[in-house]
């Protein structure tokens, strides 16, 4: 009789139930449940405001991808992140790859802060992210309406701003265009009296 094999942690990764998310972060499988509304709200918003004129070049410079969710695979099946956005110049990756990994070192993540995976956001995802060479990260907060912005420098990150609620910003690496954080959150709900 032979042993039974255990399965790797991406087989574990590949075999979690659906509505979780599952990343792979210094040896260790992380899951998470879908986000809510308020999260994929922001998302979606900041996708749309980045994807004409920096994907397709409408209204701004052009010569980038950008992805929702992409898995990002830092070492092919041992170290795997699942940002909410990411962005890659063209001259670095000039067309898709094939299949659902991605294995090239984003410019630019973007991380949307929920409760359940703000401190693996800051604590874990972005040392690794620095120790992978990302050179820009964003944190945004749908709560508190609002969006940090981190460069990489010699290995640390430097926060370039923290934006708030209706604040209209020009952000690396995406300064070409004004970012209004006002259409990021949707309106807000009234308060219950």
């Amino acid at each position: 009789m032979q042993p039974q094999r255990k399965p790797t942690l991406y087989e574990s990764l590949e075999a979690l139930p659906e509505g979780l998310t599952g990343e792979i972060l210094n040896g260790q499988l992380y899951a998470h449940p879908r986000p809510s509304l308020s999260h994929i709200n922001v998302g979606s918003a900041l996708g749309g405001k980045l994807h004409n004129p920096f994907q397709n070049g409408n209204g701004g410079p052009g010569g980038w991808w950008i992805f929702d969710e992409p898995e990002i695979h830092f070492v092919r099946d041992l170290e795997v992140a699942v940002p909410d956005l990411a962005g890659l110049r063209r001259e670095r990756m000039p067309y898709l790859p094939e299949g659902h990994r991605l294995e090239v070192v984003p410019d630019w993540i973007c991380e949307i802060l929920s409760p359940s995976t703000a401190s693996s956001d800051r604590e874990v995802k972005m040392p690794l992210y620095a120790h992978y060479g990302v050179p820009c990260v964003w944190l945004i907060h749908p709560l508190e309406r609002t969006l940090e912005a981190y460069r990489l420098e010699a290995g640390a990150w430097v926060e370039i701003g923290r934006f708030t609620d209706t604040d209209q910003a020009a952000i690396p690496p995406f300064e070409a265009i004004r970012l209004d954080l006002a259409a990021l959150w949707g309106p807000r709900r009234p308060a219950l009296v």
